[in-house]
């Protein structure tokens, strides 16, 4: 793709690809004397490019969450500082020699007109994996698979999970804290058993709020080990009141897989949505 002004800055957006082990990281956003990827990340490309970059990314995870296809985007001059025009590839194999081996950069590419990673995508995927009823997890599969000490039903948690699905207030499964709307469209939300005969939930929304996924696993984790029938998840999104019996089911678990966007020529369009959605709600 050839090299786009940013119609709003005047600068050469660049979208970059890229994956990360969340276990050392405090999350994904900059914090005060934390080691986050975005700090990082960030810390990186000011030293590479002699320019403060700011990324903004398409989904915030939390502290211990990963990623195998996260995506964020930032904005350079047109030239760098000896007057010579930024190369995508250069970007990309520079970033990996700076950065540890927990991020690696997959692709660095010229954005097209109006592309924003959060605001443009059309929905986000995380997949959720449980070793239950005390199976032992591999050592290398420790890192990104949570343990659960009970067997868990798995005809039970698929039952509460599509309670779950369609638009709804979130407020029940959202930590306090986080800024914006609640409301979420859940579009995906079901568990199988793979063949090491552990539980992988994969979780699809338009977007997802503060810890949202670690709380709609735990409450539907309450009802696969049998502390509830699949109608006590309706009465949790009708109360929109945060319950103390529930689990908040730990970061290591999560990985966000997969962000989608329009065409190039919806770009725009989803983002003036999403925005306006927010602003509304």
């Amino acid at each position: 793709m050839e090299p786009t002004l940013n119609p709003e800055s005047g600068f050469l957006r660049f979208r970059i690809d890229f994956a990360y082990d969340g276990t050392n990281f405090s999350g994904w956003a900059k914090q005060p004397d934390q080691r986050t990827v975005q700090g990082e990340m960030e810390n990186a490309l000011a030293g590479l490019t002699r320019n403060p970059v700011e990324l903004v990314v398409a989904g915030r995870t939390d502290a211990g969450v990963h990623a195998t296809a996260q995506v964020a985007h930032f904005d350079l001059p047109k030239l760098d500082k000896y007057g010579n025009e930024w190369k995508p590839q250069d970007l990309s194999y520079r970033l990996n020699r700076m950065l540890t081996e927990e991020i690696r950069v997959k692709t660095v590419s010229f954005a097209p007109a109006y592309f924003h990673a959060r605001f443009s995508a059309l929905r986000r995927t995380y997949v959720y994996k449980i070793a239950d009823g005390q199976r032992l997890v591999e050592p290398l599969k420790r890192f990104d698979t949570a343990t659960w000490y009970r067997h868990l039903d798995l005809s039970r948690m698929n039952e509460a999970s599509s309670r779950l699905l369609g638009a709804h207030d979130f407020a029940t499964f959202c930590k306090p804290g986080g800024s914006g709307t609640t409301i979420r469209t859940l579009e995906k939300f079901h568990w199988e058993r793979t063949g090491d005969a552990n539980l992988v939930a994969t979780v699809t929304a338009d977007a997802f709020c503060y810890s949202m996924v670690r709380n709609i696993v735990g409450a539907v984790v309450c009802v696969g080990e049998g502390r509830f029938e699949p109608d006590w998840i309706s009465g949790l999104l009708a109360n929109k009141t945060r319950v103390s019996e529930s689990y908040v089911f730990p970061g290591r678990g999560l990985t966000l897989v997969a962000v989608e966007y329009p065409a190039d020529s919806q770009l725009q369009s989803r983002a003036e949505v999403t925005i306006r959605r927010r602003d509304e709600e």
